[in-house]
């Protein structure tokens, strides 16, 4: 057996798939599976689970298909995967667990992919089902959504002894309330909520501190360039070069909306002894003694701080852009900690590039999906205008972390639950959320 090389795997005739919409990768059978697995080097500090996001006991799983033990194979991947023959197929097993295994130095690396996805496949034609819980734990959780996500979610509640229903047709099961655990509600249709009767509840304030704060971070970090000198100092070099700011003291700061994060927000620049200007369809009766409400074109003009604290909405989409930008002042800071959509990025790099801004400090971008709570360090990011951003010497990107202190995320389980509560009471709050 050639242990260098990997079993070659069987495909379609370029004359057979032509006319046809099947998969081109026929896939392993038992005994091409076992002969792949054969050459599995069984590393005891297996670099493959490493490179393996769900951590997937990959030497353990290979064992038992070099044996012929398929049930036994798919119930350790089953233990961290709930979607073996998915990713199987699509996940990118070159740089992640075939990028790291040791076969791949001196020749080619297993096909841990191809085995994933002959154990799942495997399984499904043989009936093969993951293991259940010993017994129920008297709970029931919905999960709203069947798609990847949901379906993993659902199975690991399932494992813990939950009774799981999957929903996709929310009205259709009979579901009346959608509780969100964020201030932001972009990501629900409204208008079809309110045509079937389903409640939608928010937490608006689960910790406007918390993000204001960080917003506020994010301003200081690239006036004072922060992320400049702690690279620097650690390098020994000392030296003030590329560190210059300026005074925020006296300066002015524009709010763009003035809920509770917004008016965090503004309380935090007066502390600094900035003048303190805002906009906001709805003026907070609370911050008139020190706040100065304008229109959009007067903050955009006058602002030195620009601090974006609104909803991302229809009237809100992208209104920094182009045309926005050209009203700000020269050398403004622009920080976003609400919703990346606020900022049309194209037009934010045309700005930078053209040294409109002092600095830009983002919690929240466009592109930031794939991103969101994910270590890419291995990766290459495929979304050029991401890559752009991180590139500038003056942005600042933070990972949606604005809300991440222990009092946000007490209050976002106290808020959720009572939003549960007020529901089945029949009680109306402030936390309903209408189209």
């Amino acid at each position: 057996m050639d242990v260098l090389n990997r079993v070659p795997v069987r495909e379609q005739e370029p004359q057979v798939r032509a006319a046809n919409f099947e998969e081109v990768c026929l896939g392993y059978n038992e005994e091409e599976a076992k002969a792949e697995a054969a050459r599995c080097l069984n590393c005891k500090n297996a670099q493959c689970m490493k490179g393996c996001p769900v951590s997937i006991n990959i030497p353990a799983f290979i064992a038992q298909v070099k044996e012929g033990n398929f049930e036994e194979a798919y119930h350790i991947i089953s233990q961290s995967s709930a979607l073996p023959a998915v990713c199987g197929r699509v996940c990118p097993q070159e740089s992640q667990c075939e990028g790291k295994c040791i076969r791949g130095i001196k020749g080619e690396p297993v096909a841990i992919g191809k085995l994933e996805r002959f154990v799942a496949d495997w399984a499904r034609e043989n009936d093969i089902k993951p293991k259940k819980a010993e017994k129920l734990n008297g709970h029931k959780v919905a999960v709203i959504g069947s798609g990847p996500a949901g379906l993993t979610c659902a199975g690991d509640l399932a494992k813990l002894g939950y009774d799981v229903t999957i929903f996709e047709a929310l009205h259709e099961a009979g579901v009346k309330l959608i509780l969100m655990r964020c201030a932001g509600f972009n990501n629900v249709d409204l208008k079809t909520a309110a045509k079937y009767g389903i409640d939608v509840r928010r937490v608006p304030g689960y910790s406007p501190e918390a993000v204001a704060e960080h917003a506020m971070t994010l301003a200081m970090t690239v006036n004072r360039h922060m992320h400049k000198a702690y690279t620097k100092v650690r390098e020994n070099d000392f030296s003030l070069g590329g560190l210059m700011g300026f005074n925020f003291y006296q300066k002015t700061a524009g709010i763009v909306g003035t809920g509770k994060i917004g008016a965090a927000m503004a309380r935090i620049c007066r502390g600094f002894g900035m003048k303190v200007i805002a906009y906001d369809v709805y003026q907070n009766e609370s911050l008139k003694d020190f706040v100065t409400y304008v229109t959009l074109d007067e903050l955009l003009a006058q602002s030195d701080l620009i601090s974006l604290h609104c909803p991302l909405m229809d009237s809100t989409y992208h209104m920094i852009n182009r045309e926005s930008i050209k009203k700000m002042k020269d050398g403004v800071i622009l920080v976003n900690t609400s919703r990346g959509g606020l900022v049309k990025t194209d037009d934010l790099i045309e700005g930078i590039r053209a040294r409109k801004f002092f600095g830009v400090g983002l919690d929240v971008y466009e592109e930031e999906t794939p991103n969101v709570f994910e270590d890419r360090s291995d990766e290459i990011l495929e979304h050029s205008t991401t890559a752009r951003l991180l590139s500038f010497p003056n942005v600042m990107i933070t990972s949606h972390q604005g809300f991440f202190t222990e009092e946000a995320l007490r209050a976002i389980a106290e808020t959720t639950l009572q939003n549960a509560l007020d529901f089945e009471a029949g009680k109306e709050t402030p936390n309903i959320v209408r189209a």
